[in-house]
């Protein structure tokens, strides 16, 4: 890892703008490259920069002093320290979110294949989505998304960027407070052994989520950099993996059907085999290959929700030892094979678990069956420490790409610093506790955002970067780049009309509560 670096290098502009948008962030060390320029030779400056040099050059400028140098900035003008494995580990954790907890629904509304079929095309898309990325960045040099939109299309293209990644981080930040929201209050039902809540305000979701945001995340939120929150990722991590450790477990340990708790007297009594008397398996116990329904309009927007870790790519380029494209490609490769069997395995066993009785968010659906189940209870901990702790980490970059749009010129201010995060954490909350379920984030935000950062961005930005002289529009790559857009528009569209048409006509999950 880079830790060795001087700590006065660090730099708070560019730590705060590549923190994975999908709550996992890196050591401090990692993420000072993505939007330094190599200094020209001989240029006088003193080595030792204050945090802020970078943040006090007016926007336009930070961006035309790259473009303008006689010497373009290349990857391999920075001496990367991070080692091949500790890379996938990290592109691992910017893969990684909460979209995991939503993929076991996903499965019950399409059946076991159709969900691998469509878990595997989107993994193989993601792929060749960072392929593109890649060989953008390496013609140009430049280490951020954001960049690369600027030198694609200007400042439109940079708008599009910090739109979508901010969109995209809203919709993570949501999804976790979402989960504090329903998850929180079980947790403390379990601790406290209450059995029939009578509206205590201590087990009001609403209540907690204000709590958490104000007691945890706003003082964390304020600080001016990132620092040790970075450490966060791997906890995180760790987390999800204890997770799907215990959700492969739960399966064999759960009868089907399962009986609801609030019925179950005693649940050993109670306990029904999969066979009816007959010996004829239970139609409700025997899972779907294939599944239309509805909800399964949903599936893509949370499959593409759950491979989103573009704006994170070029920094851990950046910081590869030895980079190179192939190199690179690779890293990716593995990192998204590994959460592709993360998630296929989370799914798998979910819905195995529950079938048609599976829920939007997998953790809530085991309290249907024990609420003070201690391995469930010890997940939900887990997850909850690690969410509430990802969400300020999910926040930096947002107030970084509003801060761009909206205040390109302006240096570092405390109190623009302080209300952007109050008025960001304000704006969640509200969301997080008047929308119906998580459905609707994961929704829209899949649908809009993700197939951006996805399919379009990358294809659009390659097809303007790279050359005509070297590839013409006409081309076989270029050709491929234009269809791989369309294919992110058609998502896009689809998803959206279907989500829509599902909201109207009132039998979507999605317009009621759990």
């Amino acid at each position: 890892m880079s830790e060795d670096k001087p700590a006065d290098t660090v730099e708070s502009a560019p730590a705060e703008e590549n923190a994975i948008p999908n709550g996992k962030g890196h050591e401090p060390g990692e993420e000072i490259t993505a939007s330094a320029k190599t200094p020209p030779a001989g240029d006088g400056e003193n080595p030792h920069r204050t945090e802020n040099t970078e943040a006090n050059l007016p926007e336009s400028q930070e961006f035309l002093s790259g473009i303008d140098d006689k010497k373009t900035t290349r990857f391999t003008d920075f001496e990367g320290k991070t080692s091949f494995g500790m890379s996938v580990f990290n592109l691992g954790n910017a893969i990684m979110g909460s979209g995991i907890l939503g993929l076991a629904y996903a499965m019950a509304n399409t059946g076991v294949v159709l969900f691998l079929t469509l878990l595997t095309v989107v993994a193989v898309l993601s792929s060749y989505s960072i392929h593109l990325l890649l060989k953008s960045s390496g013609i140009v040099g430049i280490r951020a998304y954001e960049q690369l939109g600027y030198r694609a299309f200007g400042t439109p293209g940079k708008m599009a960027a910090g739109i979508a990644i901010t969109l995209q981080n809203i919709g993570a930040m949501s999804s976790y407070l979402y989960i504090v929201k329903y998850e929180f209050p079980l947790v403390i039902q379990a601790f406290l052994k209450v059995d029939k809540p009578a509206g205590e305000w201590y087990l009001n979701g609403n209540y907690l989520v204000i709590i958490v945001s104000i007691a945890v995340i706003l003082p964390l939120a304020l600080m001016k950099q990132l620092g040790y929150l970075g450490y966060t990722s791997g906890f995180s991590l760790s987390c999800m993996v204890f997770f799907l450790i215990s959700v492969i477990y739960k399966k064999f340990n759960t009868p089907c059907p399962f009986v609801d708790f609030a019925f179950n007297g005693t649940a050993s009594v109670l306990n029904v085999s999969a066979a009816d008397p007959g010996g004829e398996d239970n139609p409700a116990c025997i899972p779907k290959m294939a599944n239309l329904n509805s909800q399964t309009a949903y599936t893509i927007p949370i499959l593409a929700f759950a491979f989103v870790c573009h704006p994170e790519v070029l920094p851990i380029y950046t910081e590869l030892r030895n980079p190179t494209k192939k190199k690179m490609q690779h890293v990716a490769n593995i990192s998204i094979a590994v959460m592709y069997s993360m998630y296929f395995l989370a799914a798998l066993f979910g819905y195995l678990t529950f079938y048609g009785e599976v829920e939007p968010e997998l953790l809530h659906t085991y309290s249907r069956i024990d609420p003070y189940d201690t391995l469930i209870l010890c997940v939900r901990v887990a997850v909850l420490t690690a969410v509430t702790l990802t969400v300020p980490i999910v926040l930096f970059p947002v107030r970084r790409a509003i801060q761009q749009m909206m205040f390109p010129n302006k240096t570092f201010n405390w109190p623009r610093h302080i209300a952007i995060a109050i008025i960001l954490l304000t704006f969640i909350n509200l969301l997080v506790i008047f929308a119906p379920n998580i459905l609707g984030i994961f929704g829209i935000i899949g649908a809009t955002s993700a197939p951006c950062l996805i399919f379009i961005f990358p294809a659009v930005f390659y097809i303007r970067i790279v050359p005509k002289e070297e590839e013409p529009l006409r081309s076989v790559p270029k050709i491929l780049a234009a269809c791989f857009a369309g294919i992110g528009f058609l998502f896009m569209i689809m998803s959206l009309s279907f989500i829509l048409i599902d909201w109207t006509s009132g039998t979507s999950n999605a317009s009621s509560g759990h």
